[in-house]
């Protein structure tokens, strides 16, 4: 427990106050509690910043589809001689599961239908040009903006830690800017709002997974999805989680992200072939296009002259965009500890292409199939989803397939497989950012925040405060986009000294 720093006890007694303040109720504090003030917070920042985190997000695509292309993209993270740790197949099922594979099979399905049916981005509802639209901003939401996001955060982490043999926190890559300062009071506070990110974040989709997979249990089976269930469902994902945590990235995180791909591979293929193929493989084709073609427009669009999408705009779009941005420092983080020995073009081209095509797929298949079933009134998802929720989406389409009930079982699974692999990297992660930089954190730290994490998520569900939880951790998204800009300039600075530094050693190689 040597390894321990101030960052960790910061930060615990931080998540100890707001879980208190989350589960003290509003009849006490009937405009302090925890949701009234986070959302008042988010309600301005959403008001007044939504161009900001439209601008910043559109700028860190545009940093990364420039590294790939630049003199820099040869340049390895690490030394010369390494070597990457892990194969391809490995590291995309890795940081394609620590990223969003959960989101992907939440909302794979309802939002979709929800932009199709509810509340469309513009365009009458229930039609086939809207759904048109439902589809390409599934994929504007889920596509090159996160991933370039991740890719900022990952590449910088990896390329200091490994190359540079900097501590691996995310304060330590604003050295090259502000020197030693960086060390002090104010390094502590960012690498303390990394933590406080990542620990309401991961605890957040902790709950909500539980709500998902309670709420398939009950849609399959008809049992009970109360709390009861959810606390269950908590405390066994909890223990595996914990166990696979311990094993290390080698063994736990890497099987079990390995076992997620290839059932999440083999679901699509079913779903594919099963469904209405030459529909799914056409509407893939024609939003993909669709996407590309208005990429620039979509990323920059507000509803300046309110023409009435104000409310889709923050609600979604920007939303999505805060809730990536509060994620970056945990993703990155991982991602950043998977990547030695690749290139910074290798890295870039993987972390934002792959990603992106492989969720375009996956909202093509599974969204797509429910339009279409929905339009032509063979099924009512929309409707499901009105009654019951978004988590019960995937499940509703499944009961429409041969072996519906085994194939809503194998879902459940990778529901399950997914928690536990993203709880399991937070758990290594809070473990590296609170024991300096540590690539093997102490196994007390890595049980200490995993039940953290566990007893938020369960605490907050009871008191039903995760929603407010959510809101605390996606406010965080807004500082740390700051120190997101910074981290672009830090790295810039650095590769252009290091590219000069290798030009300079080439020259005197022909010389001699």
């Amino acid at each position: 427990m040597r390894k321990i720093t101030n960052v960790f006890w910061i930060s615990t007694v931080i998540v100890l106050i707001f879980i208190i303040w989350g589960v003290i109720p509003s009849s006490i504090l009937p405009n302090a509690n925890l949701d009234n003030v986070t959302s008042t917070i988010q309600s301005f920042i959403v008001s007044h910043f939504s161009w900001y985190y439209l601008i910043v997000a559109t700028m860190f695509i545009g940093v990364s589809f420039f590294l790939i292309f630049s003199k820099y993209g040869l340049i390895k993270l690490g030394k010369p001689e390494d070597k990457p740790e892990f194969t391809y197949i490995s590291w995309f099922a890795m940081l394609f599961s620590a990223g969003m594979g959960i989101g992907l099979v939440f909302w794979g399905t309802a939002e979709p239908i929800l932009h199709l049916f509810d509340n469309s981005p513009y365009g009458e509802l229930g039609t086939t040009e809207t759904a048109m639209v439902a589809m390409q901003y599934s994929f504007f939401h889920w596509g090159f903006h996160p991933w370039g996001i991740y890719a900022i955060v990952g590449l910088a982490l990896a390329y200091f830690k490994f190359r540079h043999n900097s501590s691996g926190l995310v304060s330590s890559i604003l050295v090259p800017l502000f020197g030693d300062k960086v060390k002090g009071k104010w390094g502590t506070a960012i690498d303390v709002l990394v933590v406080f990110a990542t620990v309401f974040g991961v605890a957040t989709s902790l709950g909500f997974g539980a709500i998902q997979i309670s709420g398939g249990i009950s849609y399959v089976f008809g049992i009970d999805s109360g709390i009861l269930l959810q606390l269950i469902i908590i405390l066994v994902v909890t223990v595996l989680f914990i166990i696979s945590a311990l094993s290390g990235v080698n063994k736990g995180i890497k099987i079990l992200s390995n076992a997620n791909i290839v059932l999440a591979i083999a679901l699509m293929f079913l779903i594919l072939v099963l469904g209405p193929t030459d529909y799914i493989l056409s509407l893939f084709t024609n939003t993909a296009g669709n996407y590309i073609q208005n990429l620039p427009s979509m990323s920059l669009r507000l509803d300046a002259f309110g023409t009435g999408n104000t409310e889709w705009i923050n609600d979604w779009t920007i939303f999505y965009w805060a809730w990536w941005l509060a994620w970056a420092p945990f993703v990155g983080t991982f991602i950043a500890r998977v990547s030695r020995g690749r290139t910074i073009r290798e890295f870039v081209i993987g972390v934002l292409l792959v990603p992106t095509i492989f969720g375009a797929l996956w909202f093509t298949v599974f969204g797509g199939t429910a339009m279409y079933y929905d339009l032509q009134g063979t099924t009512n998802i929309a409707g499901q989803i009105s009654q019951f929720g978004e988590e019960v989406a995937l499940f509703s389409l499944l009961e429409n397939f041969p072996l519906g009930t085994v194939l809503s079982l194998v879902s459940i699974l990778l529901i399950a497989i997914f928690f536990i692999t993203s709880a399991d990297s937070a758990t290594f992660v809070l473990g590296m950012q609170t024991t300096g930089g540590s690539l093997y954190p102490p196994y007390q730290i890595k049980l200490v925040w995993g039940v953290i994490q566990s007893a938020t998520a369960a605490v907050l569900l009871w008191q039903g405060g995760l929603n407010a939880l959510q809101t605390a951790s996606i406010i965080a998204a807004l500082p740390f986009s700051i120190i997101m800009i910074l981290i672009v300039f830090s790295l810039m600075k650095t590769l252009k000294a290091d590219a000069a530094n290798i030009e300079r050693k080439k020259r005197k190689s022909l010389k001699s």
